[in-house]
């Protein structure tokens, strides 16, 4: 019986990697799978509506909404993901100009994939009608010799889990 508690995964169950993953955006976002370093999955909160009856209290669901996700980019020289996400920000608001586009032209798909160690997907997430709602271009440093990184947040509308 204590060998049964300290048995470890069993060799026929791969368990998922948090480094296999590939994240494809819209075409017309130029966004390539290698410039995505992070992704976080989706996440779910779902409220809890109290119902009182006499002396104590119950509980139903209630309206739930997906969370926001935060998605860490690699920024290349060319081609400049600063450019490629700037161009898709300003399909939700123009500095310039002031002017705020309509959902049809700034929410976008994404599918997020989970992959084995031989590439096949295990494991994909149809992020429907994301918008962006920050942005963070990162930091310059001249006691820092890393990589700059861009960190996005979005919030989709849905996450349906096809795998």
């Amino acid at each position: 019986m204590a060998g049964e508690m300290i048995r470890g995964i069993p060799f026929e169950y791969e368990p998922k990697r948090n480094n296999r993953f590939f994240a494809e955006f819209a075409d017309e976002l130029g966004i390539e799978v290698w410039k995505v370093q992070k992704f976080k999955r989706p996440s779910m909160k779902i409220n809890s509506v109290e119902v009182d009856f006499m002396n104590e209290k119950n509980y139903v669901a209630g309206r739930y909404r997906w969370e926001e996700m935060e998605i860490t980019f690699l920024d290349p020289i060319g081609p400049s993901t600063s450019q490629q996400l700037m161009e898709w920000v300003r399909l939700h608001a123009e500095s310039l100009t002031g002017r705020m586009g309509y959902k049809a032209g700034y929410a976008k798909n994404i599918l997020l994939k989970s992959l084995d160690p031989t590439g096949i997907e295990v494991e994909k997430w149809f992020l429907e009608q994301c918008m962006i709602t920050g942005i963070s271009f990162g930091d310059f440093d001249y006691g820092n010799d890393e990589l700059i990184n861009i960190t996005l947040t979005i919030q989709p509308w849905r996450c349906i889990l096809n795998l």
